[in-house]
C-alpha cells in the first residue's frame, strides 16, 4: 500500500465560524452558504470536496481510517473523467503523473492481434491515462484545506430534521450539515438510510492485480494490452508517468470470495492461471512478487440515491464491475454534477437540489453499470463464434462514444435549469 501525505486535520476556530457543529454544539453559518459533510475520503469523496470548493462551497470530509491511503494499483482515466479533472484544474497533474494510452490493443491469449481500440486517425483526440490510485487521491487531497479532512471519524448514525442533518461518529462526536454526501464505498454505512442495499451477485470471476516496474519487461511508453482467452483475460497498462506497469488478471471462479480490493493474492496461483499465454504475459507474471486478490460482484442499480438531505455518490450509489474502466470516472462525474447543482442551492432548497442531482446521474450510471456487465461477458466469450466477438471489439471509440463524450457538468446545468430554477 502507498500511504498518502495527510497533514493534521482538526476542526479549528475558522471551521467553527464557517458554520460547523462540533461535539453537538451548533455554530453559526457564514454568509448563508450550504454546509456539506462528505462521509468517505476515497476518490469520489475527495473529488466532491474539490468540486464543491471550486464552486464556492466549503465541504468537510470524514474518513473512518486513521490516514487516507490507496492500495498499490492502477486506475484508467477515460475521456469523460479526464474532462472533469481538467475542469477541476487538475489537467497538468493528470498529464504529469499519468501515462497516456498511445497504443491500446486487444490481443488473443496467444498474442495475435484482434483489433486496436480506435482507428489511427482518432488517436490524437482520445485521452485515456493510466494513473496510480494513490497519485490520483493525493492530487485531490492537495487541493483541500488541511482542516477540512478528518481521519479517524467512523460514521455510525445519521438523522435529519426539516432544517438540517446530523452525523454521529464512533467516538461520540457529532456534526450537523445542510447536505450529507455518502461517499463511503461499496460497504456504505449511509446507504441504508436511503434505500435497502442492492445485494451482491457473484460474477463468477476474481481478479488478481498489482504493479511491477515497467523497465523489468522493457514495456514501451503508452502501450496498453488486453489479452483475451476463454473464460479469462489479462489487462496491462502503465501508470506513474510510465515507470510502473499495472496488471489485472481476471479468472473464472465458483468460490465465494471476499469483496475487497486489498486482500492478498497468491502470485503462483496467478501464474498457473495464465501459463502458456503470450510470452509477454508470462514475462510480466515472472516479475510478480506480491499481488492483491479481488472478488468480483455485480449489483442491480439502486432505485433511489437520495433521502431528504442525504445523497449517495460513487460506489455507495453505483458499484459496478470493472470491465469498462468507469468506476473512478463515474465517481468524479458524480462529484462535479453534485457541486454544480449544490452551488445553485441554499440551505432550504438542498433536498430539491439533491433530487435534481439524482435525476441527472442515476440513469446514466445505471447504463454504465449494464455496459460493464455486458463487456465482461464479451471479454471472456468462449463460444465458437469468436469472429463476432472480435468484430464487436474493433472500434471502442464508436461503441463508447455515449460514455466518453458525456459532459457531467453540462448535464447538471441543464438538469438544474429544467427543474424550474434560473441559472
Amino acid at each position: 500500500m502507498t500511504s498518502l501525505v495527510v497533514r493534521h486535520h482538526f476542526v479549528n476556530e475558522a471551521s467553527l465560524r464557517e458554520g460547523w457543529n462540533v461535539g453537538g454544539q451548533a455554530c453559526g453559518r457564514l454568509f448563508g452558504l450550504v454546509r456539506v459533510a462528505i462521509v468517505g475520503g476515497g476518490i469520489g469523496g475527495l473529488a466532491a470536496a474539490v468540486a464543491l470548493r471550486q464552486n464556492g462551497l466549503e465541504a468537510h470530509v470524514y474518513e473512518q481510517a486513521p490516514q487516507l491511503k490507496e492500495v498499490g494499483a492502477g486506475v484508467a482515466l477515460h475521456p469523460n473523467g479526464v474532462r472533469m479533472l481538467r475542469r477541476l484544474g487538475l489537467g497538468d497533474e493528470v498529464q504529469n503523473l499519468g501515462a497516456r494510452w498511445l497504443d491500446p490493443q486487444f490481443h488473443r491469449f496467444d498474442g495475435s492481434l484482434i483489433a486496436p481500440w480506435w482507428p489511427p486517425a482518432e488517436a490524437d483526440r482520445i485521452e485515456i491515462y493510466g494513473m496510480h490510485r494513490a497519485d490520483l487521491l493525493q492530487m485531490l487531497l492537495d487541493r483541500i484545506p488541511t482542516d477540512s479532512v478528518h481521519p479517524n471519524h467512523r460514521c455510525v448514525a445519521f438523522s435529519q430534521s426539516t432544517h438540517e442533518a446530523l452525523l454521529t461518529f464512533e467516538d461520540g462526536s457529532t456534526v450537523t450539515a445542510d447536505a450529507v454526501v455518502g461517499a463511503d464505498g461499496i460497504h456504505s454505512t449511509l446507504q441504508r438510510y436511503v434505500t435497502p442495499p442492492s445485494h451482491p451477485i457473484p460474477s463468477g470471476s476474481v481478479a488478481y492485480r498489482g504493479l511491477i516496474p515497467s523497465a523489468s519487461v522493457a514495456w514501451k511508453d503508452g502501450r496498453m494490452r488486453n489479452y483475451l482467452g476463454p473464460g479469462k483475460h489479462f489487462l496491462v497498462f502503465p501508470v506513474r508517468a510510465n515507470t510502473l506497469l499495472n496488471y489485472v488478471g481476471f479468472v473464472q471462479s465458483g468460490e465465494l470470495t471476499r469483496e475487497s480490493w486489498s486482500a492478498p493474492g497468491d502470485p503462483d496461483a496467478l501464474r498457473r492461471e495464465f501459463a502458456g499465454w503470450d510470452p509477454t504475459v508470462e514475462a510480466i507474471l515472472q516479475q510478480v512478487e506480491s499481488c492483491f486478490w479481488w472478488g468480483l460482484y455485480d449489483r442491480e442499480p439502486l432505485t433511489t440515491w437520495t433521502a431528504g438531505r442525504l445523497t449517495l455518490l460513487g460506489d455507495a450509489a453505483h458499484p459496478m464491475l470493472p470491465h469498462v474502466g468507469q468506476g473512478a470516472n463515474q465517481a468524479i462525474e458524480d462529484a462535479v454534477a453534485l457541486a454544480t447543482i449544490l452551488a445553485r442551492a441554499d440551505a432550504s432548497s438542498v433536498p430539491a437540489a439533491l433530487q435534481t442531482y439524482e435525476r441527472v446521474r442515476r440513469p446514466h450510471a445505471a447504463r454504465v453499470q449494464g455496459s460493464s456487465r455486458t463487456n465482461g461477458a464479451r471479454y471472456d466469450f468462449s463460444e465458437p463464434d469468436l469472429a463476432r466477438r472480435d468484430a464487436q471489439l474493433s472500434n471502442q471509440s464508436r461503441d463508447r462514444a455515449w460514455m466518453w463524450d458525456y459532459d457531467a457538468e453540462a448535464e447538471a446545468r441543464a438538469a438544474f435549469a429544467a427543474s424550474g430554477h434560473a441559472e
